[in-house]
């Protein structure tokens, strides 16, 4: 049953998730509250980078004349 293993091991994650960061103390609205900020802070990293990770590193590669 590798669905019920899949789920298993997730839930598993989760639950780990969860006594790392502390958030099982929270009641689950703030708990959802916490998860919304952290997918829209990591989200608006991974935006950034692909957006302007590239113009930086053709700018190191000009700089180090690595690319003419």
């Amino acid at each position: 049953m590798p669905l019920g293993d899949c789920w298993k091991h997730l839930s598993w994650f989760y639950y780990q998730y969860l006594l790392v960061t502390a958030l099982y103390m929270l009641e689950p609205w703030e708990r959802t509250v916490f998860n919304s900020l952290l997918i829209s802070v990591l989200g608006m990293a991974v935006y950034t980078g692909y957006v302007f990770m590239p113009q930086h590193i053709m700018a190191i590669l000009h700089y180090f004349e690595v690319v003419q």
